[in-house]
């Protein structure tokens, strides 16, 4: 009876010390911010703008988003979006950073060469101009490891401050099904808010798979520099989604997935009092390869923080990898509706067609990487 009502306690004060917390994560996290970069053109707004839709609003995965003509801004009324769906036109979106994870600035489309099953293609344009970011925040808030909520709060609330006034921003949680906390917004408080309805967890499940798939659907036919900032531990309980078809998604989508492990101070504590032993710790480690495989194959990055300092350089680089990416456009050669994954393999090339090298100041070659999603799935025949 002790431990239940131990266990209550603990975890009242762990809501009470994030309220106090709260107040002053706006001081902190804003006091480090994503290194400014002079952009070649600003846009103006974000994804394409309307009335009435949004990638949140619950559709039938049988059918295809509605595509309505572009409304009028009405005034009095919130932005929200407006979704193409183009289904000859490919996006590819690319960082390309040095070993020390700085970004390569500058490049033009002729430095791009896109391959398609070791095809190459035309690419047709690159942009690379800064765009305010729309992020959807899916956030694991479950009893199963309640000890695991103050990095999940430390995650959510710190990345919101550190987005900009033009970004975009969706708050869903989930345990045993996800909920909607909040519709894309500007508005840094009503995210906030939204993060304030997490208070106490209700179910002691985490299908992360089903809440993941479901997003990863919603926001494909979002536009703009988008992706996921994924929560969680990478624990999954009971989800009737499959991790295989989990993967085939992140692969597939354009929308890249930043993961944040959470608990690892929390496991490390453990650890070295010999609590995590088979199974609990291959449990855990299977979970941080499930972050690891969505993020590398959607494109994105998986981190798992062990102390609170790492947070705002994470932030940062989430930001900074959405502001300098390329995205690459073409139409595939391949004109089959035949529902079969192609896979996409961008490279820089100079002149020659050799592969770019890339100098720094000094004239040192700079070893680089490419980051980008794997593939993509053709579309089937409209029967």
């Amino acid at each position: 009876m002790q431990k239940p009502i131990r266990r209550a306690a603990l975890l009242f004060g762990l809501v009470a010390g994030l309220t106090l917390w709260q107040s002053g994560a706006t001081a902190q996290y804003s006091e480090t911010k994503p290194e400014e970069q002079k952009p070649q053109a600003v846009p103006q707004s974000g994804p394409d703008k309307g009335v009435g839709e949004t990638v949140i609003v619950p559709r039938p995965r049988s059918t295809q988003p509605s595509r309505t003509p572009a409304d009028q801004d009405r005034p009095g009324q919130e932005e929200t979006f407006r979704f193409r769906t183009d289904v000859e036109l490919v996006s590819v979106s690319v960082v390309v950073r040095d070993k020390d994870g700085n970004f390569i600035p500058n490049l033009q489309k002729g430095h791009f060469r896109v391959l398609e099953d070791n095809v190459v293609q035309e690419v047709q344009r690159v942009e690379a101009a800064e765009a305010p970011m729309t992020v959807a925040m899916v956030i694991e808030f479950s009893d199963l490891y309640w000890e695991f909520l103050y990095d999940t709060f430390q995650a959510a609330y710190g990345f919101v401050t550190s987005l900009k006034p033009e970004d975009w921003v969706a708050v869903i949680i989930y345990d045993m099904k996800s909920q909607i906390l909040l519709d894309f917004t500007r508005n840094k408080a009503a995210a906030n808010d939204a993060l304030n309805q997490m208070r106490i967890p209700g179910f002691s499940e985490t299908n992360l798979f089903d809440a993941l798939s479901d997003v990863i659907e919603r926001m494909e036919s979002a536009e703009g520099k988008k992706s996921i900032l994924l929560i969680s531990s990478g624990v999954d309980t009971f989800s009737r989604t499959r991790y295989d078809a989990v993967l085939k998604l992140a692969q597939s989508s354009s929308t890249p997935i930043y993961a944040i492990g959470t608990g690892q101070a929390v496991r490390l504590w453990y650890e070295g009092r010999g609590y995590m032993s088979s199974p609990g710790g291959l449990t855990f480690l299977q979970a941080d390869n499930q972050l690891r495989s969505f993020a590398r194959l959607s494109g994105g990055r998986a981190y798992f923080p062990r102390f609170e300092g790492q947070f705002p350089g994470i932030f940062n680089d989430i930001s900074a990898a959405l502001r300098n990416e390329y995205t690459l456009y073409y139409r595939s050669t391949n004109t089959a509706r035949d529902g079969k994954f192609r896979k996409i393999k961008v490279e820089l090339v100079g002149p020659d067609g050799k592969r770019l090298k890339v100098v720094d100041q000094k004239g040192k070659e700079l070893k680089y990487e490419l980051t980008h999603r794997e593939g993509y799935t053709a579309p089937r025949p409209v029967e």
